[in-house]
This record gives structure tokens, sequence and C-alpha cells, in this order.
């Protein structure tokens, strides 16, 4: 097949059995390969999915000027797509960046806009937010993507990896492990799979130090899972159960599944896989286990591929579980 532009290969992404990693015969864990999207990750389906949508319909202009708070993938995804649609963009992104994001983002033409004041909770996002809104003001035709509450988020997964899932698999999943951060992919696909499998279970994973679930802020330096804001979008009546992985435990779980199934992949893979490990100790056999692995890993060689970040990150990891120790013997919550 030769396609249009590179827009059109978005999708239809492989569905890996991951049988080196989870060896028990009655764990089946399968994972779908985001990270094979052009743009490398699957932010490329709901900016696909937005821009061309809002074209069609007049709330996206052809001179337009679009603007996002993205900490890295989304803003290389929209920096592709209106690459494509002769569009201009700005990403408004935060410290945690990687060096590489910002190369690949300016590489396709976009602007980098960077704040660098943390927000109440100690991350970034509501100042990216603020920054965004700042724009809007500056220059009458920008428009906000806004993929905390854009409904066109979630639709394009619901229409994107919950379709080619059904199509891909035999029978049903038992359990769907998804990271969450807007929770765009989370609900799109479960909304969808859950039509032709209403007994699929929801496993929501959050990155240890969000607030999404109402727990406390704490560091954490991987983006791509977790936020410092509750999304519009999030529907928590929706979600079975949540699991919270630090940033150690995602990196750790990064570098099992390269060496023993190749897959190079980025910090919320690791978060999942991290996850399903913990999910798959405490199941009734038999199970079937399906997640989605978001981004590659060569956009995370200077945080969960570095040795020395990566024992930084097992510092934090001691000091956090001996607390919450030290804190569950007293009796007190932390």
């Amino acid at each position: 097949m030769v396609h249009h532009s590179i827009l059109n290969s978005i999708g239809d992404t492989p569905i890996i059995r991951l049988s080196r990693l989870f060896n028990d015969p009655h764990c089946e864990v399968l994972a779908k390969l985001e990270m094979a999207n052009p743009g490398g990750s699957v932010k490329d389906r709901p900016a696909r999915y937005i821009v061309e949508r809002g074209l069609a319909d007049g709330s996206i202009q052809p001179n337009a000027h679009i603007v996002e708070s993205s900490s890295g993938n989304l803003a290389i995804a929209l920096a592709m797509v209106c690459r494509i649609h002769g569009l201009s963009f700005t990403a408004v992104v935060d410290p945690k960046i990687s060096p590489t994001n910002l190369h690949i983002i300016r590489s396709y033409g976009g602007k980098v806009d960077i704040v660098t004041e943390k927000d109440s909770q100690g991350g970034y996002l509501e100042t990216r937010i603020k920054r965004v809104k700042h724009l809007l003001h500056e220059q009458p035709n920008r428009v906000w993507i806004n993929q905390y509450a854009n409904e066109r988020n979630w639709q394009s997964h619901y229409h994107g990896e919950g379709e080619e899932i059904l199509r891909q698999l035999d029978r049903p999943a038992d359990y769907l492990v998804l990271g969450v951060s807007t929770s765009g992919t989370l609900h799109g696909i479960a909304r969808r799979l859950r039509e032709a499998w209403p007994n699929l279970k929801i496993i929501a994973v959050d990155a240890v130090g969000s607030v999404l679930f109402g727990t406390p802020p704490y560091p954490r330096d991987l983006p791509g899972i977790g936020a410092s804001r509750v999304p519009e979008l999030l529907q928590r009546d929706e979600i079975t159960q949540v699991i919270h992985i630090d940033d150690y435990q995602s990196a750790i779980a990064c570098r099992q599944l390269v060496a023993r199934e190749g897959i190079f992949a980025g910090g919320s893979s690791g978060s999942v896989i991290a996850a399903i490990q913990h999910l798959a100790a405490g199941l009734p056999r038999p199970a079937r286990i399906l997640t989605i692995l978001p981004d590659r890993g060569d956009r995370y060689l200077d945080t969960v591929y570095d040795d020395d970040w990566l024992a930084r990150m097992q510092e934090r990891h001691v000091i956090r579980t001996t607390d919450i120790s030290i804190n569950t013997t007293t009796g007190q919550t932390i």
C-alpha cells in the first residue's frame, strides 16, 4: 500500500504476546505497540484526529497557529501533523522534557515555550496551562488543542486502538491495564472495548506523586503519566482499580522489557509493566491482560536508561517506601 502522507500510516500497530517477561501459561499478557506510530507514540492518534476534524468543521482555520501544553509526545505529534497541514505550532513544555524531544519538535518546525515556575502541586501543569492562555490572548488566530478537556482526545482512541484491538484479538481480555494522564487514551479504548466485552476490568496506572486519584503530591521525574491537576476528561467511576508506580519501578520494568522481550520502550511503558507484575501476582488463574506501550525508549536515554539517574530514583524509592513503612507502623497516614 502506498500512503498519501506519513499521517496515513498512523495506526494499525501490532499486538505482541509478552511470553518471555510473563511466562506463566495461565496468565497471558498482550501489549499493543503504539511506539510503532510514525511520530513514535500513542499521541499521533489524537493529534491527527483533533486537527483534521477541526479543519473539517471550521473550528481550526487554515491559517491557525496551534498551541498545546505537552510533556513531549503530543507536542511531537502535533508538530508533525501541523507540518503536513501547513499550520504553525507552539508547544508549551516544562524542564522535564528531554533534550531529544525538544530537538524533534524544533526539527518539525515547531516553536517551544518552556515554563520554569512550578504549580501549587509541585508540578508544572497548571503553569503550562496558564502560559497557554496567555499566548491565546496575544494572537487571535491561535487555537488551543486542550487535550485535558477535548472530547476528541478520547474519541481518537475509541475509533483508533479500540476498533483495532477488536479486529486483532480472537477473544476478550479480562483486564485492560493503561497509564493515565489526560485519561483520553484510557477512556477511549476502555469505552470501545467494554461495548464488546462488558466484563472487562479497567486498571489505571498512575504515577506516585500524581494527584489524579486523591493521593498527595510527591517528586517525580518521568513525563507522560500522572498529573498535578485533575483533567476534565477523567471519569473515576469508569475505572475498576488504580495502581501507583514510582519512577524507579518504571525504569526497572523498562529495562526488564528490553532485556527479555527486546522492546525498547519509554517510561510510561515501564509503569504499566510494573503494574501488571503487581496485578498478576494476586490474580486468580487463568487471566488475559491487555496493555498499551505508548512510546519509544530513545527519548529516555538520559533518564530511564541512564545509570546515574536510576541510582537517584532508587534512593528516592527507598526513602519513600521507608517512610511508608514507618508511618504504617505508627498508625499515621502519609
